[in-house]
C-alpha cells in the first residue's frame, strides 16, 4: 500500500510540474511584467494552491458531491473554457459551457480506453480516462477554442494527477475497509472462556445470593452491550474505562479475594476520544498472566494520567513477569492467528495503524517482576478511517 501511495505521489507531482509549464504559457499575458524566473516561481506556486484546494474533495473519491468540488479549480487549473467530470455512467458536474455531447464524449473515450479529441462547436473537446488501480472509472473532459498538442498533453497529465488522488482516496477506503474489518473480528474474538466463567458464577449466586446474581447480570449485559455494539472506531476514555471497571467486576467475583484491582483517574482525561476496545484487552492479559505463577492470586492496577497534549495509561500487574524477548514475541505475532484471542499484538497494531508507529504499546517486564504496558493516546482524535 505505501509502494502505491509513493507511486502515486510521485507521477502527481510529474503531472504537476508539466501544467505549471502549460500554466505559464496560457498566462504569459498576465506575468508579462515579472522577471523570467518569477514568471516561472508564480506558475508553480499558483498550479501548486489550485491542486492543492481540488486534492481534498477528490481524496474523498469519485461521486457528484467531490466533483461538484473540484471541477470549478480543474477549471482554473487548465485555463479552458470548461470542464467536466463523468463517471462511467452519467455527467458528475460540469464547470462552464459545456456541451450537450459531453456524455457521447465519455463513452466513446470509454469505449476506446484511451484519450479522444472532438471537434465541436462552438468548442472542441479533449476527453480522458480517468483510472484507479487499473480500472477506468470515469474521464476528465475539458472544451476549448482551440484544442492544440500542447492542450491534450496538458489535460492527459491533469487526468492522470487527478488519478492519482482517486487511487489515494481508494487506498483510504480500502484502509477503512480493513480496520473495520478488524473492528467485526475483535468484538467476534471476546473470549469465549471469559463468558463461559462469567456465566458460570453467575449461576453459582442465583441460589445462594439472588441479589449479587442480578447485580452481576446487569454488569455482564453492560459489558456485553459495549463490546458488541455497532461502533464508530473512536469511543470515550470515560466508556472505556466503564467497560474496563464491568470486566473486572466479573472476573472479581469469579476470583474473589484472590483478584486485586484498582483504578486511577485524571478527571480531565475522561473526554478524551480513544481507540474502541483498547483497555478491556490490556486488563484481560493482565489478569491472565499476571495471576500465573503466584498462587492463583494478584494486582491489577489502571492508572491515567493527563500528559499535556497526551493521555498516558498504564496497565500493570504484579505477576510472575515474562522474558523481555517473550514480551516482543507477543506484539510480534499475527493478531488474526486462529486462537490468538484479543491480545496485545491486536492492540498494538491498531494504535499504529491510527496514530502513527510512535504511539505502538510499551511492555515493560522481567521474570519474576510483573508486568507494565504503557499506552499513549493524543487529546486530538486522529481520522481512522
Amino acid at each position: 500500500m505505501l509502494t502505491t501511495a509513493c507511486v502515486a505521489l510521485s507521477s502527481s507531482l510529474a503531472s504537476l510540474a508539466l501544467v505549471a509549464g502549460y500554466g505559464l504559457a496560457r498566462a504569459r499575458w498576465r506575468l508579462a511584467a515579472l522577471p523570467e524566473g518569477r514568471r516561472s516561481d508564480e506558475a508553480t506556486f499558483t498550479t501548486l494552491h489550485i491542486a492543492a484546494m481540488a486534492a481534498p474533495a477528490l481524496r474523498a473519491g469519485l461521486n457528484r458531491d467531490s466533483a461538484r468540488k473540484a471541477v470549478r479549480h480543474l477549471r482554473t487549473l487548465l485555463g479552458t473554457q470548461a470542464v467536466a467530470i463523468t463517471s462511467t455512467e452519467a455527467a458528475l458536474a460540469w464547470e462552464g459551457p459545456c456541451t450537450d455531447d459531453v456524455l457521447t464524449y465519455a463513452r466513446a473515450t470509454l469505449a476506446a480506453g484511451r484519450s479522444q479529441v472532438f471537434a465541436g462547436e462552438p468548442h472542441g473537446a479533449v476527453v480522458v480516462p480517468l483510472t484507479v488501480d487499473g480500472t477506468v472509472v470515469g474521464t476528465l473532459a475539458a472544451f476549448d477554442d482551440e484544442v492544440s498538442a500542447a492542450l491534450v498533453r496538458t489535460v492527459s497529465e491533469v487526468a492522470r494527477w487527478v488519478s492519482g488522488q482517486l487511487e489515494l482516496a481508494d487506498l483510504d477506503a480500502s484502509r477503512r475497509r480493513a480496520l473495520e474489518a478488524e473492528m467485526r473480528a475483535l468484538r467476534a474474538q471476546i473470549s469465549p472462556h471469559f463468558v463461559y466463567n462469567a456465566l458460570t458464577t453467575i449461576a453459582s449466586f442465583v441460589r445462594t445470593n439472588p441479589k449479587r446474581a442480578r447485580e452481576l447480570l446487569l454488569d455482564f449485559a453492560d459489558f456485553s452491550r459495549y463490546a458488541l455494539r455497532r461502533a464508530h472506531d473512536f469511543t470515550t476514555l470515560a466508556d472505556e474505562l466503564t467497560c474496563v471497571d464491568r470486566y473486572l467486576l466479573l472476573e472479581r467475583a469469579r476470583f474473589g479475594d484472590k483478584l486485586r484491582f484498582s483504578m486511577q483517574v485524571a478527571p480531565e482525561v475522561l473526554p478524551v476520544p480513544v481507540p474502541f476496545l483498547c483497555l478491556q484487552p490490556l486488563v484481560e492479559n493482565a489478569i491472565k498472566h499476571g495471576m500465573r505463577g503466584r498462587g492463583g492470586s494478584g494486582e491489577v492496577r489502571v492508572v491515567v494520567r493527563d500528559a499535556g497534549p497526551e493521555a498516558h495509561i498504564t496497565v500493570e500487574d504484579d505477576g510472575a513477569g515474562m522474558d523481555p524477548e517473550c514480551a516482543r514475541r507477543m506484539l510480534d505475532e499475527d493478531p488474526a492467528r486462529e486462537g490468538s484471542g484479543i491480545g496485545l499484538a491486536n492492540v498494538d497494531l491498531r494504535m499504529r495503524q491510527i496514530y502513527g508507529d510512535g504511539y505502538g504499546l510499551v511492555v515493560e517486564t522481567a521474570l519474576g517482576a510483573g508486568t507494565k504496558v504503557r499506552l499513549r493516546v493524543p487529546k486530538s482524535q486522529l481520522s481512522s478511517l
